[in-house]
């Protein structure tokens, strides 16, 4: 009993000592991590957010790049230009959406560039339809290549970090899994389950020595994936630019952070939602439009 009495009264203590903790961590620079030795695999990293990914990950001094795709072409565009960069850079065509496909191409990346120590889960695809309007072919789409292919990019390469107690997994999500919108049903379902995936897995890893989860929430960014999406004020809520948002993502690598929300302010949705009524959350929708913004929706399935 008098291990339980003390255990709760640190444990307020400790609650305030970590929330400081991390208000102060955000005002002052943090150390950041080396990623010279590192070796990077990209999900869907030919293009779009992906191909910025590799950039960045490139500029910042990762020692190997891999970029998995479905479209060889985008794949080794991109695989060219980051090697010219002078790093050394390879491309697999490799579906995530495919389990078997998924391991026996994780076979071959390590027989082939070695172990991998960052895992990018990126890929997505997005139908852009309601849900009457939506093939059930491209539904399962969805989720096969947002949601399941992390499970099993996951299940290939995770097990090696945690024998090498060094590994990082990387998830893009998006805002629209914590705020949905009528049009991309599709996409806001599966955006929410790799949401509640990546939040058990970043928990779980918690007693797992050298081995870390950064799950990236941005706003709409400006790529051909949701190319003709709009909102009423632009101006206030101007689409994200991907080398913004694949900066900010290796850099949260780089400072060991959990969870990036872009821009900052999209964590107000998370505090309006727990405490506003339905009937309120509707006309926000509405008054921004959101409600509307896939009507227009011209981007690439």
């Amino acid at each position: 009993m008098e291990w339980k009495s003390s255990s709760m009264l640190l444990f307020p203590v400790q609650i305030i000592f970590y929330t400081l903790k991390a208000l102060f961590r955000m005002l002052l620079p943090s150390k950041r991590r080396d990623l010279r030795g590192e070796v990077v695999l990209i999900t869907g990293g030919g293009r779009g957010i992906g191909r910025h990914l590799a950039r960045e990950f490139a500029a910042q001094g990762a020692h190997k790049l891999i970029l998995w795709g479905r479209t060889e072409k985008c794949l080794k565009e991109t695989c060219e230009e980051i090697s010219l960069s002078g790093t050394e850079c390879h491309y697999f065509l490799c579906d995530v959406g495919n389990r078997e496909e998924v391991y026996q191409q994780a076979k071959l990346v390590r027989e082939k560039v070695g172990d991998v120590t960052i895992l990018v889960n990126n890929a997505a695809v997005v139908h852009g339809k309601s849900l009457m309007d939506s093939d059930d072919d491209a539904l399962l789409k969805s989720q096969h290549i947002n949601t399941l292919g992390q499970f099993w990019t996951t299940k290939a390469f995770l097990p090696r970090m945690l024998e090498l107690q060094h590994g990082h997994v990387v998830c893009i999500n998006s805002i629209l899994s914590l705020s949905s919108i009528p049009g991309a049903i599709d996409y806001c379902t599966s955006k929410a389950s790799s949401l509640a995936f990546m939040e058990s897995l970043t928990l779980g890893l918690l007693d797992c020595p050298g081995v870390a989860c950064t799950t990236v929430l941005p706003f709409h960014t400006n790529t051909e994936m949701f190319q003709g999406m709009r909102v009423r004020f632009p101006q206030l809520f101007p689409p994200l630019r991907p080398e913004l948002v694949a900066q900010r993502t290796v850099d949260a690598v780089r400072t060991n952070t959990a969870f990036v929300y872009l821009p900052w302010t999209m964590r107000l949705l998370v505090i309006l939602k727990s405490f506003m009524p339905q009937c309120a959350l509707e006309e926000i929708h509405r008054f921004t439009g959101s409600y509307s913004c896939m009507n227009t929706f011209k981007g690439r399935t």
